[in-house]
């Protein structure tokens, strides 16, 4: 016999299954010596009062062994001789379509500007240590997208675009942890994300599609106002060997590919400026987190894991929240080019850093920025702060930051505590420089934060500047029913950096609904 029960367990009895499976001998009056297996199918933790409850769903074996696995493997095809289609761009959803692709018997050419995730770790370890940023390999360009190493946070809100359990299934397939099946905010980690992705990449190749980094789409070949192929340079050892690849498009290029929104302007390819959120990148000691978080001077304890936290609320007219929370993590530079300073967090699997950080960022509408018509106008904005931000910094990636409470009350901070952010900090007045239409906003989000969670607003924290990659500042125009461009047939702007994605698995749900309506297009044209 199979039952499933949802229960609410303390920490400790959560911990292991010999203490669930005594929870529900006493709490539900089964017999010990008849639960077989315990199967947790949903995990999540509730810290709303002062004593701390896991919640879980359960799958119980009584009488019997399991046979149903967590999830069934897709059998995917040799597509070696089948018509082909071409992805650019590698991330979340790049690799997903490519893989819906091989499913739906088209192969896919997967065509990376960046490198594989193995080569980019290299070329990322050098923004930090010797302040160089490679344009091409960076925290959003190479194998995985901006994903890869900023977190493997899985957690989203967009089930109605289409199947979560699936994608994350998918991740299992190739790797991932079976733990993100069941928990309320899946985490692969940024240790863990890139075995992950080279794994996907493995069974593309295997079913016979191709995937080639450090090749660069340079321009589309658009013909009577449909997509034959593209124009690329192999950017290999500096060759620079031009290249054409036929076929309809997936353009799944990320949200800071800026080179693809300029030439999409610049050739009448129809692109609209969308809103976006700026802020900041805030960091506090993460036993600060915990003590606040559970309640206890203790912090998490033996039993819990490093507290998460999620702030939202509304300055004059405009949202200002808490985005990208990364427990035990680390602030990164995410710069994709020269003269930027971004930043971002990530955690690893273990989220066993000193430190939490998480963006905070002020909801920004074309407005607030005195925009033109220009569909890059909140693009260019993005490009003018992150170089102020640049500059601030002495021209290097070391970060300008202040104390969170020095911030709120307009003080210059003399020191600045110890922090993740490898490049370095740099002491520097942001309530001064920053636009006061976000730097306004932020420092009232941060005194209505502090008055929810006492202890939150503290000059044990430090902000940092700036963060400005929550999406894409661009949308590429499409037909809401087919996902082609909405007047260039063939053409599928795709995922977080086409504006319809915001993450990892809303970006996978989008690459497979591209896949799935180009692959109609093949099927009507057969």
């Amino acid at each position: 016999m199979i039952q499933e029960y949802q229960i609410r367990i303390l920490p400790e009895q959560a911990a292991n299954e010999q203490s669930i499976k005594q929870f529900l001998v006493a709490d539900k009056g089964l017999a010990a010596q008849h639960i077989n297996h315990i199967r947790i199918l949903k995990r999540s933790i509730d810290a709303r009062q002062r004593t701390i409850y896991v919640n879980l769903t359960l799958r119980v074996y009584i009488d019997e062994e399991p046979t149903d696995e967590l999830f069934t493997p897709i059998d995917y095809q040799d597509v070696s001789n089948r018509r082909a289609a071409i992805v650019v761009g590698a991330g979340p959803g790049g690799l997903f379509a490519a893989l819906r692709l091989i499913e739906l018997g088209i192969r896919p050419i997967v065509l990376e500007r960046g490198k594989d995730v193995h080569e980019r770790r290299k070329d990322i370890a050098k923004i930090s240590r010797e302040h160089q940023v490679n344009p091409e390999s960076n925290f959003s360009f190479g194998e995985g997208g901006a994903g890869a190493f900023s977190d493997g946070k899985l957690y989203t809100r967009s089930k109605k675009r289409g199947n979560v359990d699936r994608i994350l299934q998918i991740f299992c397939q190739h790797g991932a942890s079976t733990n993100i099946l069941a928990d309320a905010h899946p985490h692969i980690g940024t240790d863990k994300l890139p075995k992950v992705i080279e794994n996907m990449r493995s069974t593309i190749i295997r079913c016979g599609g191709e995937v080639h980094f450090q090749c660069k789409v340079t321009d589309l070949l658009i013909n009577n106002n449909k997509v034959c192929g593209v124009n690329a340079i192999d950017n290999h050892e500096g060759a620079e060997k031009q290249l054409q690849f036929n076929g309809p498009v997936i353009l799944a290029t990320g949200h800071s590919a800026r080179d693809v929104y300029r030439w999409l302007y610049q050739n009448n390819v129809e692109i609209e400026a969308k809103n976006l959120a700026v802020g900041v990148r805030l960091e506090h000691p993460a036993h600060l987190i915990d003590q606040i978080q559970y309640h206890n001077r203790e912090g998490k304890g033996a039993y819990l894991p490093t507290a998460e936290y999620a702030f939202v609320t509304q300055v004059e007219g405009r949202g200002v929240y808490s985005f990208c929370m990364c427990p035990g993590g680390t602030v990164v530079p995410a710069a994709s080019g020269p003269e930027q300073i971004v930043v971002n967090g990530m955690s690893p699997s273990l989220r066993n850093s000193p430190w939490s950080n998480s963006g905070m960022v002020v909801e920004l509408h074309l407005e607030d920025i005195a925009a033109d018509e220009s569909p890059l106008a909140m693009m260019e904005f993005q490009e003018q702060l992150e170089k102020q931000c640049w500059i601030q910094g002495n021209r290097r990636q070391t970060a300008p930051a202040q104390r969170m409470a020095d911030f709120v009350n307009n003080r210059l901070s003399g020191s600045l505590p110890k922090s993740s952010y490898q490049p370095g900090l740099i002491t520097s007045p942001l309530h001064f420089w920053m636009p006061k239409f976000i730097s306004g906003r932020l420092q009232q989000g941060f005194r209505q934060f502090g008055k929810q969670s006492h202890g939150f607003l503290t000059n044990e924290a430090v902000i940092i500047g700036v963060e400005t990659r929550t999406s894409s500042p661009v949308r590429i125009v499409r037909n809401p029913e087919t996902l082609q461009h909405i007047r260039i047939e063939g053409l599928f702007p795709c995922g977080e950096g086409a504006g319809y994605a915001g993450g990892i698995v809303s970006a996978g749900i989008d690459g497979e609904r591209c896949a799935e309506n180009l692959a109609k297009i093949f099927a009507d044209n057969a």
